[in-house]
């Protein structure tokens, strides 16, 4: 038997463009996508924190270091410039694996760069940085 696993998860994104005249997908910062185990064309489910808007796309790679966030296609009608996102993939694997797997937790700040999260018992209480 295998679990459905959550891999990576990016936090608080901010949707910086949304492009409705594209294919289709979520373009995501390269360096995001390095910090939290994404490649190219890696299925994702993306949650809006702004219009309770849930969908499941795949991943562009976007420019390093450039912090863009966006969303393509049928996708920019659920996701629009300026909403936040939590973007997750997930994995299967053997209970034996996943008593020991980490997932890659990514967060982020406005401007969607990487910042250190003070964690309590698990929980979020705020982004530092």
């Amino acid at each position: 038997m295998n679990l459905t696993i959550l891999k990576s998860k990016i936090h608080r994104a901010t949707v910086t463009e949304a492009n409705l005249y594209y294919e289709g997908s979520i373009t995501i910062d390269k360096s995001l996508m390095d910090a939290a185990n994404l490649l190219p064309y890696e299925q994702v489910h993306i949650f809006n924190l702004t219009n309770a808007e849930r969908f499941i796309t795949y991943v562009i790679e976007g420019e390093r270091d450039t912090g863009v966030i966006c969303t393509n296609g049928a996708a920019a009608h659920c996701a629009r410039k300026g909403d936040t996102l939590i973007i997750v993939s997930f994995t299967q694997m053997s209970p034996e694996e996943a008593s020991i797997f980490k997932p890659k937790l990514v967060y982020v700040n406005p401007k969607n760069i990487q910042v250190e999260a003070d964690l309590i018992d698990g929980k979020l209480v705020k982004l530092l940085g």
